[in-house]
């Protein structure tokens, strides 16, 4: 869980960042190739080929093509239909499909799972929901893209690591997942990018430093080790606690409005989704089925 959190603060600075710096300004496409590439030799230089098979590199590639290279493809397009409130709002809808494949790629139904993350989404939505416009249905598409490839990652990794040694150095093979994530980033800039819109300033060149290079190589390297320590209820949870985190960045540093109110209530319903995963998860190990 200590993983989790961690990236947690560190990712609440993210949706500012490029709601304020990037979206409109420089093209999406290149940002999204310069941040996964920055990542990519952030574990390059540790990659050892040999700890994996070819069908694990293949699989450790796949994952990172859907939860980094079309997960971000679909996210910075949603900071140019919707504004960075909207942007987090659609995004509490990621814990339902977490609960939903884990249970799906495990075999399995566990219901307290489901219901966890129900609750998280109601707390998410207490916490940000101002209503919307009608010309909202195309954003809210493109962030729900993102947010399905963003579950299939994170359950999908929660899969491999199951089948693989417990004492593989994963910081040896994580280069893999960035390979696969280059492998949808490049040529989605060579086809669709724009050449002109590149960044300009060196505020907009430190922000996409600092996404790629610790947000995205050190971020998913520990948010993904976190998700194998966790049980998917937790994950789901944690993935929504993203937004009082993002919004309390978003108030303290760039002094947007926020309803501390709700905050503070949906951020009591998230905790209480926590509380009731840990509870059952106590309850199965004194009583178990």
């Amino acid at each position: 869980m200590a993983y989790l959190v961690g990236v947690t603060v560190l990712w609440a600075f993210s949706f500012s960042l490029i709601g304020v710096y990037l979206a409109g300004q420089v093209d999406s496409y290149f940002a999204v190739l310069l941040r996964v590439g920055l990542a990519a030799l952030v574990f390059l230089p540790f990659l050892r080929p040999r700890l994996l098979k070819g069908k694990q590199r293949l699989a450790l590639m796949a994952l990172g093509a859907i939860q980094l290279g079309i997960m971000y493809t679909f996210f910075y397009q949603s900071f140019l239909l919707l504004s960075v409130p909207e942007v987090l709002l659609f995004t509490i809808f990621t814990p339902i499909y977490i609960a939903l494949l884990d249970d799906l790629m495990f075999g399995r139904f566990t219901p307290i799972y489901l219901l966890s993350a129900v609750l998280a989404v109601i707390g998410a939505a207490v916490i940000r929901y101002d209503g919307v416009d009608g010309g909202f249905w195309m954003g809210f598409l493109v962030v729900q893209g993102a947010n399905l490839c963003f579950a299939i990652g994170q359950v999908g990794y929660r899969r491999l690591a199951a089948e693989l040694p417990a004492d593989l150095p994963w910081h040896n093979v994580f280069g893999w997942f960035f390979i696969g994530a280059m492998v949808i980033a490049l040529p989605a800039f060579l086809l669709f990018g724009n050449g002109a819109a590149l960044p300009t300033t060196g505020v907009q060149w430190s922000v996409l430093a600092w996404l790629g290079l610790v947000a995205s190589g050190v971020g998913y390297f520990a948010w993904n080790q976190g998700a194998t320590r966790v049980d998917a209820g937790s994950l789901a949870v944690m993935n929504n606690a993203l937004i009082p985190a993002g919004l309390a960045v978003n108030l303290l540093i760039w002094n947007r409005e926020a309803d501390m109110s709700r905050l503070l209530l949906g951020a009591g319903i998230l905790a209480a989704s926590l509380w009731l995963n840990h509870w059952w998860r106590q309850r199965q190990r004194v009583h178990p089925a």
